[in-house]
């Protein structure tokens, strides 16, 4: 990868879609909440705790995930985590974010759920960037568990976006939450859902017809199905795909055998995310370095993937317009038009 595609794409305009706020703690603050709120950890020291992000699959992952979320109890954590997520975005020229956050890892453990979504959002709110809110339901618990979780969060409607699903995948088709993912379609809110990372292509499938929503996270088995990969390109669909999270869970082995290039080529709103950046390897910037230096990635797809980014956030038209003017901007001056 030349130097100034390199510098092009690490500053160039873009949004982030697919980042699970939860994912974004580092070990460092890890420590210092579990200080704060008088936390004991399994592991002695910070250097402990990344040595123990060696996972194997997607299950061995989200075990130290949760693991990592105890520490956080108090409004103030989920504050302080979301601001350095949100610094983090910054310094990789990120314009816009769509934060994923999971209140049924915190509520399980007795946080009040007002004092998750009020963490996060008021961070949003005081933050560098644009961000908004998506309350992602676990898959793994019941779908009565989600409608509880939909329940309890009414109160703070006006705060969130729209709802996601995620968790451990294979297992748990998304039809399993066909009626929660319709009551919040009826609510107005925007729908996503996670599916064609472990699970097959026909979990892509049941989540457009069943569930409807709008955008599909992660998605990068779908080209498995050539009529689904078809009918994804048709309907515009996007796709959050995570490269870096992709090799660290062994959706594919090596960088280099990722698939980005081919979901772009075959005419997909494919876009570039970090996923769960404190496990994965790294934020937004980082994502974008690994695929371009392991991929045959020019600056036609640099442009491409940042004006992806903006056509699939959720943003106003008139803002999103903006973010897209910027983009075009930005690349003309490089002579991409």
């Amino acid at each position: 990868m030349n130097t100034q595609l390199l510098h092009i794409v690490q500053n160039m305009p873009k949004a982030e879609l697919h980042i699970h706020i939860e994912g974004s703690l580092e070990p460092e603050l890890i420590f210092a909440l579990a200080e704060r709120n008088g936390v004991a950890l399994d592991y002695p020291n910070v250097e402990a705790l990344r040595a123990a992000y060696d996972f194997h699959d997607l299950q061995s992952f989200l075990d130290i995930y949760y693991a990592g979320a105890s520490v956080l109890l108090k409004e103030q954590d989920f504050y302080d985590m979301t601001a350095a997520y949100l610094a983090k975005a910054k310094a990789d020229h990120v314009r816009h974010t769509e934060i994923f956050f999971d209140p049924q890892t915190h509520t399980a453990r007795g946080v009040p759920i007002g004092d998750v979504i009020h963490g996060i959002h008021r961070a949003c709110q005081e933050g560098p960037v644009s961000a908004t809110l998506i309350m992602c339901f676990l898959r793994h618990l019941s779908e009565e568990d989600a409608l509880a979780t939909l329940d309890a969060a009414l109160p703070y409607r006006d705060l969130i976006i729209g709802v996601g699903l995620d968790s451990s995948e294979v297992g748990h088709p998304p039809e399993k939450f066909a009626r929660v993912f319709a009551r919040c379609r009826e609510l107005g809110l925007h729908l996503v859902a996670h599916a064609g990372e472990e699970g097959p292509p026909a979990y892509i499938e049941t989540a457009l017809d069943v569930l409807k929503v709008e955008r599909i996270d992660h998605g990068v088995r779908c080209l498995e199905d050539a009529a689904l990969t078809r009918r994804v390109a048709a309907e515009g669909i996007a796709l959050t795909v995570c490269p870096l999270s992709n090799i660290k869970l062994r959706v594919f082995d090596t960088m280099k055998e990722h698939n980005l290039l081919q979901l772009l080529d075959a005419g997909l709103v494919a876009t570039v995310n970090s996923d769960d950046p404190a496990y994965f390897g790294g934020y937004l910037n980082e994502n974008f370095v690994a695929a371009f230096e392991s991929l045959p990635l020019g600056l036609q797809h640099a442009h491409q993937l940042a004006r992806n980014s903006f056509t699939a956030s959720f943003l106003e038209p008139e803002k999103k317009q903006q973010f897209l003017d910027e983009v075009d901007a930005y690349f003309a001056a490089f002579n991409v038009v």
